[in-house]
């Protein structure tokens, strides 16, 4: 009867985990529909509020190009001579006419500066729809991860109920049943901590969708490794050719530029017309007519036009130190995340094809010893944590190879998903 007890336990733990090793992805009646990453696209285009704001800031911008373009306001006076207010007025128009070339330089400082905004607008765009990716897989990796877990518990069930069988006929020993609870313990507070950082997730790409925090999203589809069909090489001729964030700064140095012809430009006087006729009130004669050129002098050159200069060529050079630092920063983090999509993707192929099936002969070959009594308890156990620990770093390198990607993709702003391609 004893022994019975024990077949029975033996043949429910390995039938669990068979069914759940094997048999994976079970259909669930009622089960939401997969949350699709194209579609979350799509909407953080239409929804996210920074990209919006970007889009009204550039709107905005563009605005100001023939505004400045523009000759500044005439102004029109009204004025009388003699005792009689009534007897004689003066009206006149005067206008400013600024040096020439000094307007079509303001435009192209405004017009510089709307690229730089377009330029911006991309790359706040591409730094959302990373940190929508990075999430969207993270989010991923969380159900993965929960549902390996829910596994797992359900194995160390069944293993605690057959060590305290064991135990209770004098075939095993209550240290086995112990480390069967504490590792329990372990699996339940590491099932909270995922499920707070599900909730966690959940909450960030709502933010970045703009919906209500405690919005419920699906399960993520299963991701396929992107293949990544460029060099480093290559890829770093794509970041100095594509780079959004290195074409704000380009177009940072010309605008520079262009604000410091402006600025040398302010040494050079503008001019003022003014005309104006005079009128009797006691008839519709004009009495007289008069005209009036002038010109404004940059009299205090040596403190406004000079330091103007001095700014703008500040400016300038503070541009072209822009420009590299981006450009190194934008280098680095492209080096950086090439070394990881290479190292996910030979860990994906090791512990896929051959660390996983090795722990999975390893613990089938271990339960088949432990029903005859011929491995111990903690052995057993052991192989169970750890074809747990192997699966879960199978699904934490798929993630990181494809958040790697996302980030590439941000740096060359070039989308690298039509390369996806099946795992090995």
């Amino acid at each position: 009867m004893e022994s019975f007890q024990l077949q029975r336990s033996y043949l429910r733990i390995f039938t669990i985990w068979l069914l759940l090793s094997f048999v994976p992805g079970l259909p669930v009646l009622g089960a939401e529909p997969p949350l699709k990453l194209q579609t979350l696209i799509e909407e953080a285009f239409q929804r996210n509020p920074e990209i919006q704001a970007t889009k009204q800031r550039w709107d905005a911008v563009k605005a100001t190009i023939p505004q400045v373009q523009s000759l500044p306001d005439p102004i029109m006076g009204f004025g009388y001579r003699g005792p009689d207010i009534m007897r004689e007025g003066r009206f006149q128009v005067q206008q400013q006419f600024p040096f020439p070339g000094k307007l079509g330089l303001k435009g192209e400082v405004a017009s510089k500066t709307a690229d730089q905004v377009s330029k911006a607008y991309k790359a706040v765009q591409l730094r959302v729809i990373a940190q929508l990716k990075v999430a969207y897989f993270n989010l991923h990796f969380v159900h993965e991860s929960i549902e390996v877990v829910n596994k797992n518990l359900m194995i160390l069930k069944e293993l605690e109920k057959t060590a305290e069988v064991r135990y209770q006929v004098g075939k095993g020993i209550q240290q086995d049943v112990f480390r069967a609870q504490v590792e329990l313990s372990r699996e339940m507070e590491r099932l909270t901590s995922l499920e707070q950082e599900r909730h966690t997730i959940t909450a960030e790409l709502n933010r970045i969708l703009n919906r209500p925090p405690t919005m419920p999203l699906g399960k993520p589809e299963e991701p396929t490794l992107t293949s990544l069909p460029y060099s480093l090489e290559e890829l770093i001729n794509l970041v100095k050719q594509q780079s959004p964030l290195l074409q704000v700064q380009a177009y940072g140095i010309e605008k520079s530029q262009s604000s410091l012809a402006l600025a040398q430009r302010e040494y050079y006087p503008d001019f003022i017309v003014s005309l104006g006729v005079m009128q009797s009130f006691l008839s519709d004669e004009l009495t007289d007519a008069f005209g009036m050129f002038g010109i404004k002098v940059p009299l205090y050159y040596s403190t406004k036009q000079r330091y103007g200069e001095k700014e703008a060529l500040a400016n300038l050079e503070g541009a072209r130190k822009n420009y590299d630092a981006v450009l190194q920063d934008a280098l680095f983090r492209m080096k950086d995340n090439f070394v990881r999509v290479q190292r996910a993707a030979r860990l994906v192929k090791l512990i896929g094809g051959a660390i996983i099936p090795q722990a999975s002969l390893a613990l089938e070959s271990s339960m088949a010893g432990y029903g005859v009594g011929k491995v111990d308890f903690l052995t057993m156990l052991d192989n169970v944590l750890n074809l747990q620990q192997d699966e879960l770093d199978l699904h934490r390198q798929t993630t990181d190879h494809e958040i790697a990607i996302a980030r590439i993709e941000e740096v060359i702003a070039q989308p690298l998903h039509e390369y996806a391609v099946a795992k090995d």
